[in-house]
């Protein structure tokens, strides 16, 4: 099975994320996270977990602050 994932890691600013919802986290991790180093983003994270009853994997970048 194929799917295509829009991440929208140009609109994502620091200290802000984004949820997917997936079933195979590892590879939606993976592929997030490859996709950020397009935009040669090294603050991007990943965290797999669960968001209003839906598993998936939350996106985002480091804050400014310390």
């Amino acid at each position: 099975m194929t799917y295509s994932i829009q991440f929208p890691w140009d609109k994502t600013e620091r200290g802000q994320g984004f949820f997917v919802p997936c079933l195979d986290t590892e590879a939606v991790r993976i592929k997030g996270l490859n996709a950020a180093l397009k935009y040669r983003l090294k603050d991007a994270r990943a965290a797999t977990g669960i968001r209003r009853e839906v598993i998936g994997v939350w996106f985002y970048r480091l804050s400014d602050r310390p």
